[in-house]
């Protein structure tokens, strides 16, 4: 059987028992939560912030153009503030993504419980290639930014060679003082974090990757699974470049889904934390309903197409 078959098929199967006709409801407030190896908790969906209200520097003219236009350009502000008022409770930020300011204004107006909410951040390359020094100075911006006393995650954003170790061990300090509650990493192959194990005391409690069924990325997801590290996924929606794709459609149209609940609930299934992000406040609440069908009976949801690593993370380059 074509794998491109073994796929629709599994996925199919899995969401048996969902209704076409029954009405999809955003699931925010009912969403789950997964224990970390810390034993905190981590809401197992947020929102993501890249590029809302804010296009890096380092983004190409063909990555600003893609952005989606038309109409006034809402604010970071406003478009975290709709996430809010939807429900998501997870904002995953970062110092990179230029609009904590903007996010931080956000959270002080929703006049959400600090105790309510889970805010995550990232400590850039910049300052894990500096030292230690300055990654704690990025993790006290992001508090004055965030307006709060404490964090509840806080990643070392890219495995910077000869240098992220010693970032790493600064954010556990970090923790141990209370200014952030878990610590992890993102963007590490097994190999980085097998480098970071050799010298930290505290084993990550996540690494954000980008995770999908077009990036299914079995040898990662193994180890990690054995190691007690959750993966945060970014990209699970590819940017939307998957909508298209034949059998996500078949599945979406057999199930009153969108192409992107589909993929939602791929990476749910699989236990990763899924980050959804859109500037739209329709898209937001669609975004969310993904739990009922990524609970489906059978436990293979879905079959990937590529099942190995088939992504390699580029090597960082130290500034000049």
């Amino acid at each position: 059987m074509r794998l491109a078959s073994r796929l629709a098929t599994a996925m199919i199967g899995a969401a048996r028992g969902l209704s076409r006709s029954s009405p999809r409801m955003s699931s925010l407030s009912s969403a789950p939560t997964v224990a970390l190896n810390d034993g905190t908790s981590h809401p197992q969906i947020g929102f993501g912030t890249y590029k809302v209200g804010f296009i890096p520097a380092s983004a190409s003219a063909a990555v600003a153009g893609a952005e989606e236009s038309g109409g006034e350009v809402a604010t970071a502000t406003d478009i975290v503030g709709d996430a809010l008022d939807v429900g998501y409770r997870f904002l995953d930020c970062a110092q990179f993504y230029g609009n904590e300011v903007q996010v931080g204004e956000a959270i002080k107006t929703s006049k959400i419980p600090r105790s309510d909410l889970y805010l995550a951040s990232k400590c850039w390359s910049d300052a894990i290639y500096d030292g230690p020094a300055a990654v704690r100075a990025q993790v006290e911006r992001s508090l004055r930014d965030l307006n709060t006393e404490y964090l509840d995650l806080y990643l070392v954003h890219w495995p910077v060679p000869g240098k992220h170790v010693a970032a790493y061990l600064e954010l556990e300090k970090c923790q141990a003082e209370g200014l952030v509650k878990s610590i992890g990493v993102s963007n590490y192959a097994v190999e980085d974090i097998e480098e970071l194990l050799r010298e930290a005391s505290v084993v990550p409690a996540v690494n954000q990757i980008e995770f999908n069924p077009f990036l299914y990325r079995r040898k990662t997801l193994d180890y990690l699974t054995k190691k007690g590290i959750k993966i945060q996924a970014y990209r699970a929606l590819r940017d939307g470049k998957a909508f298209d794709d034949p059998t996500i459609n078949a599945v979406a149209s057999r199930h009153g889904a969108t192409p992107a609940q589909v993929l939602g609930a791929w990476c749910v299934a699989k236990g990763a934390i899924y980050m959804p992000k859109s500037t739209r406040r329709e898209r937001m609440v669609e975004n969310a309903d993904v739990f009922d069908l990524a609970a489906a009976p059978t436990r293979r949801l879905f079959q990937a197409r590529r099942a190995h690593d088939a992504r390699a993370i580029a090597a960082y380059k130290a500034p000049t």
